[in-house]
């Protein structure tokens, strides 16, 4: 909803009928398929849960390949493979289209906060913007820093409970490392939640190879 915000036009479909409702209600025009979101549109974006739903959505029946023209810009900001984002970026070339692959980096409450780290031109939408490399080359960074998120998370919950077992008050133990070396963004994200036993949707999710940072490659 950044873009309605920020007074740009938004042209919105989804299956969810519910989320789609939603944002026809907050301002946005109603689409009534991938390919009729992309006839109405200069720059298309979507963001979905993992490979197949990008291909499904981007090259099958009323997809966005099916309304494109050239000059058009595709913006993909879901986690999928790198090979399936250069595929798509070769199909839409032929169609004049350029593609950037643009998974995100902050979760949630970066996303609801607009300040999500996304590698590509969308100050509206992040507050961080890194080109990384050619098609693909986004979701393989997006790969390693997912490598380097959970492996910090684990760290984060092995730590604390380490010092719970030992009879050191956990939050104590927080408060006393988050201004050294051992401090991260993922320390001041994660264990918070960890006090307040909060495993729900705020959670890590890899549904793919994760969805919870991210960088961008660039195809044409």
């Amino acid at each position: 909803m950044d873009f309605i915000d920020a007074g740009y036009k938004v042209i919105v479909y989804d299956i969810d009928k519910k989320a789609l409702d939603e944002i026809v209600a907050y301002g946005g025009e109603r689409g009534t398929s991938p390919k009729n979101v992309a006839e109405k549109s200069d720059i298309i974006i979507t963001m979905l849960p993992n490979s197949p739903d990008v291909k499904k959505v981007v090259l099958g029946e009323n997809g966005l390949i099916e309304g494109v023209r050239e000059g058009q810009i595709l913006i993909d900001m879901s986690s999928i493979a790198p090979l399936v984002s250069r595929e798509i970026a070769q199909e839409l070339a032929k169609k004049g289209v350029e593609t950037l692959d643009a998974p995100v980096s902050g979760g949630q409450e970066k996303a609801e906060a607009g300040t999500l780290a996304i590698m590509v031109v969308l100050d509206v939408m992040g507050g961080s913007v890194t080109l990384v490399g050619d098609s693909g080359a986004g979701q393989t960074t997006k790969l390693a820093n997912q490598v380097v998120v959970a492996i910090n998370i684990a760290a984060v919950a092995e730590a604390l409970i380490m010092g719970k077992k030992a009879g050191v008050d956990p939050e104590n133990i927080f408060n006393a490392i988050r201004g050294g070396l051992a401090g991260s963004q993922c320390l001041e994200d994660k264990a918070p939640r960890m006090f307040e036993g909060r495993y729900d949707s705020h959670a890590p999710n890899f549904p793919a190879y994760g969805n919870d940072a991210g960088a961008h490659g660039r195809g044409s």
